[in-house]
């Protein structure tokens, strides 16, 4: 069999027929083998596709539990007046800079009035106390070249003294005049203890009156000080808006009379974000960065894009009034959630239909599928 099959493998053909190589057909055990092998990668590939695709826990996570939320401003006065203008109305569109109340002025501008004049009252003072040791240092000088006059007149004195006492111990002179030139010695010696004492006295004058300098000074800060404050408490009887925004939930009206504290309105900036509180065993994968989409209740076929910004340190319960307290009692176990701040990517006009308080539902996916995977989705 062997040598016939070789026989026919090298037989020429016959004249007139196109010579061309015998290829024998494949076994159809490998052909099978090959085929079973393709279509199981196919189902593998599929299984796993669907399985990433549609098993969300393994590239997403995602919630209803979250809100459209913002910085919210609540405008309120410092200052106790009645309302005599109102700008704005309620979902009035307001800018950074807008008037929006004005109060009474009129006791608050007597007030400014009345600092200034005390201001004014502590300067004259602070004025009159420099002016009088300006006097006082001139008396200050008068006493020092009297009792420099007097030194000198005592120093003659005790020269004539001692002439005198020579000529009477030589038996020239009268002990009349001698007797005299004591006296006299005796007097001017008291007439500059007087003086040095007047001088003693104006310079202590002097420093009663610096003492008094620094107090006025120190009235003058104080007038001062009543005089920035008064301005400012009269300020505050126009309120300016702080950033754009929209108003909200007004509570005031032009004749009201308003407290300090007392919330007239909310201003809503138009700085939207979304916080979603996700459970505690969702966000094991969840960075900041990461990529959310953002579905809006009121607005079921809006679609907003939106990033990670931030993961609150702490749980919901943990800042709550009343937070639990696990250590007494029985203990049940309960998944925690976790707020999740998460900002929009380019909202633009979605801003206008989108406020805080709505209902959305978010995801975010933390494990992006492959490029290959995308066109399934």
């Amino acid at each position: 069999m062997t040598e016939q099959t070789a026989t026919e493998k090298t037989t020429p053909a016959p004249q007139g027929e196109p010579a061309h190589a015998a290829v024998p057909a494949p076994p159809l055990a490998s052909h099978r083998r090959h085929s079973f092998l393709v279509l199981t990668l196919g189902l593998v590939a599929f299984a796993a596709a669907g399985a990433y695709l549609y098993v969300p826990g393994l590239y997403v996570a995602a919630t209803n539990d979250a809100y459209v939320d913002a910085h919210i401003v609540s405008v309120v006065p410092k200052v106790a007046a009645y309302v005599t203008n109102l700008h704005v109305n309620d979902n009035s569109k307001i800018a950074a800079g807008d008037l929006l109340i004005e109060l009474d002025p009129r006791d608050y501008q007597v007030a400014v009035d009345s600092a200034t004049a005390d201001l004014a009252s502590a300067k004259a003072n602070v004025a009159n106390i420099e002016t009088q040791i300006k006097e006082q240092q001139a008396v200050i000088a008068q006493n020092e070249a009297t009792v420099s006059g007097d030194r000198a007149n005592l120093t003659f004195l005790q020269q004539q003294l001692d002439r005198y006492a020579s000529l009477a111990h030589e038996g020239i002179g009268s002990n009349e005049r001698y007797q005299q030139a004591q006296s006299d010695i005796g007097e001017k010696q008291a007439v500059v203890q007087h003086d040095l004492a007047t001088l003693d006295a104006s310079n202590t004058h002097v420093a009663v009156l610096t003492t008094q300098q620094q107090q006025a000074a120190a009235m003058v800060s104080k007038a001062e000080a009543a005089l920035a404050q008064a301005k400012l408490n009269l300020s505050y009887t126009k309120i300016y808006a702080a950033d754009d925004g929209t108003v909200a939930n007004k509570n005031v009206e032009e004749g009201n009379f308003v407290q300090p504290g007392q919330v007239l309105f909310s201003a809503v900036p138009n700085t939207l974000y979304v916080t979603a509180n996700y459970k505690e065993t969702d966000l094991t994968n969840v960075r900041p960065g990461q990529p959310a989409n953002i579905r809006v209740d009121a607005f079921p076929d809006l679609r907003l894009k939106g990033h990670v910004d931030s993961i609150q340190r702490g749980t919901g319960a943990q800042f709550a009034l009343l937070p639990p307290e696990n250590a007494t009692g029985n203990f049940v176990k309960i998944v925690q959630r976790v707020p999740v701040k998460i900002v929009f990517d380019d909202p633009g006009e979605a801003l206008h239909w989108v406020s805080p308080g709505m209902s959305v539902e978010t995801k975010i996916t933390f494990n992006p599928p492959p490029d290959w995977l995308v066109w399934l989705r």
